[in-house]
């Protein structure tokens, strides 16, 4: 059944030197709009929901701009604000053989988005329109106003009877020099509040700083996460395991930890086209999984092959139907589909 699917997030600009040259190299740059928030509720309503974005746009023609970005992506912006002047963004080098992709922010502190003062939404009416909702810690590191902004939302959604899915997702850089000191009051609120949560044993071990005498990832794993969703009485956590292999493949491994059960994906291996926005395929994947009733073992697999096909699709945003989804769990890789 179709749910009313709604993210909190920062809509992006993504600024991409063509092929594999580097910034220094390049002199044209091809731009789209992104965003942890435009990923999850897009790739939601190619799975068949209705996927809304809650945002601040400026209001100029760069912001008119993201919108038909939006519009043509499926993303409904009913609940999209329109004030400011800037959008965030980012360039993009893309990374070959043994240089990584590299990701250089621009003017993202000063976003509509990052700041729109209080009284910018009106979260108990969104909340009474919607069924779940979807935060990000890139968001929740931004700054106080949008944590605020965050924590209102997530308390309304709770108040109303919805579903609240937290994507810890911590990344050093935006915390600066206080990190996971900084960060950690502000993981716990959200953890209080979430249902659905995307994480992983280092996620326990660094940003809420809890301890292990296990030397394995799969061990730390399996210890900490039960202890995460006992202490914080989240539904669900799930997540993933990457390894880059010797000849640039990647291998993906996700899990689900539900009722008190580890159930973890066959281990996919694929080469990768572009990374960019594969985590928010992923969690798309477990968030949907969930909202239809699937097995766990449906979900996860489901979720994990997901993420593999993002890697294979060109932009941030995962661009796979239900139905590329689950051809593509029960079929192996041919030619060219007639």
């Amino acid at each position: 059944m179709a749910k009313r699917i709604a993210a909190f997030g920062e809509v992006m600009m993504r600024l991409q030197v063509p092929g594999y040259e580097l910034l220094s190299q390049a002199g044209t740059l091809n731009y789209s709009f992104s965003g942890t928030g435009v990923n999850v509720t897009a790739a939601l309503a190619r799975f068949g929901h209705a996927g809304h974005l809650v945002s601040t746009l400026p209001a100029n023609a760069v912001g008119d701009a993201a919108v038909a970005y939006l519009r043509k992506l499926g993303v409904t912006q009913s609940f999209i604000s329109r004030a400011g002047n800037y959008v965030g963004m980012y360039f993009l080098e893309n990374g070959f053989g043994a240089r990584p992709s590299r990701v250089t922010y621009s003017n993202r502190l000063e976003s509509s988005f990052n700041t729109a003062p209080d009284g910018t939404y009106d979260f108990e009416d969104i909340a009474q329109k919607i069924d779940v909702v979807h935060f990000c810690g890139i968001t929740l590191a931004m700054n106080d106003s949008v944590r605020h902004h965050m924590k209102t939302f997530a308390k309304a959604v709770k108040a109303s009877g919805g579903t609240v899915v937290f994507d810890c997702n911590y990344r050093p850089t935006l915390w600066g020099e206080a990190g996971y000191e900084k960060a950690k009051p502000h993981y716990e609120e959200m953890l209080h509040l979430a249902d659905i949560v995307m994480m992983n044993e280092k996620d326990a071990m660094f940003v809420l700083g809890m301890k292990t005498e296990k030397e394995e990832r799969q061990e730390q794993l399996m210890e900490l996460i039960p202890a995460v969703a006992k202490k914080y009485n989240i539904s669900v956590i799930a997540g993933t395991h990457r390894s880059i292999n010797g000849n640039n493949t990647h291998s993906l491994q996700g899990f689900i930890f539900k009722s008190e059960t580890f159930t973890f994906s066959k281990a996919l291996t694929f080469s990768v086209y572009d990374r960019i926005g594969a985590g928010d395929a992923y969690t798309s994947g477990i968030v949907h999984g969930e909202m239809e009733g699937f097995s766990p073992e449906k979900t996860v697999a489901f979720a994990a092959t997901a993420g593999m096909l993002a890697h294979t699709v060109v932009g941030d945003t995962p661009m796979s139907s239900e139905n590329d989804v689950l051809r593509a769990m029960t079929e192996s890789v041919g030619d060219v589909e007639r």
